[in-house]
């Protein structure tokens, strides 16, 4: 393997380090009954902090909640172009192999949402519906940014950086879709500072997983 797909991997893994690193800190620094229901929460001074000076706010819970919806129909989207392809060459080995990792993508990420809904490290700042509810990392915050930035990947691959113009409008959609997700998802108050911050961590593990795979089979397709 090439050293720069080994320093990829490197970087993929110590991202995913830092996740977890992160994740056992907040178990054991500065926990506190702060949260709804007296519900330990991690770094508590400054997850109280911020959230007291934020508070909480349902237009910016509403927009986000968009945004993450416009996400899922680029994630269909992609989903539906690799089924296409399946049917009409009626093998999987016929689907473009970017398409099939990105849907590993897509699994992975599920499996994450999973996991983190049955190992409660969080609970959000606020009740929904009069319940507590698991809030790291935000499951809302790590999907949109796994799709965006893979579908960033993904046009570029596509397009073949023929048509620039329409790169360039897709990075930056792309992008203010990811900065806006996180500044409203945090201006929102439906989590805390760290759930953010942790659900960011691990989008850019998961897509930094995803790139370092893609370019590795490509070096194996084409190693010159």
């Amino acid at each position: 393997m090439p050293k720069r797909q080994k320093r990829l991997f490197i970087l993929t893994g110590s991202l995913f380090l830092l996740f977890i690193l992160l994740t056992i800190i907040m178990k054991t620094v500065d926990v506190k009954p702060v949260g709804p229901n007296q519900s330990k929460i991690g770094f508590a001074s400054i997850n109280q902090f911020l959230l007291n000076h934020l508070g909480t706010n349902s237009i910016w819970y509403s927009i986000t909640n968009l945004l993450g919806i416009i996400a899922i129909f680029f994630a269909v989207g992609f989903a539906i172009s690799g089924l296409c392809q399946f049917i009409k060459g009626k093998s999987i080995s016929k689907v473009d192999f970017h398409l099939l990792l990105l849907g590993a993508l897509y699994i992975l990420v599920i499996a994450f949402y999973v996991f983190f809904e049955f190992v409660i490290i969080n609970y959000r700042p606020v009740l929904i519906d009069s319940e507590l509810e698991a809030s790291y990392p935000s499951s809302h915050t790590m999907i949109t940014i796994c799709i965006m930035a893979s579908s960033m990947l993904q046009f570029h691959q596509l397009l073949h950086n023929s048509r620039k113009r329409l790169l360039i409008a897709s990075d930056v959609f792309s992008v203010l879709i990811i900065a806006v997700t996180i500044i409203g998802r945090l201006l929102s108050g439906v989590h805390w500072f760290t759930d953010i911050a942790a659900a960011i961590l691990l989008s850019a593990a998961l897509v930094m997983l995803y790139y370092s795979v893609v370019k590795w089979v490509e070096y194996i397709h084409n190693p010159e």
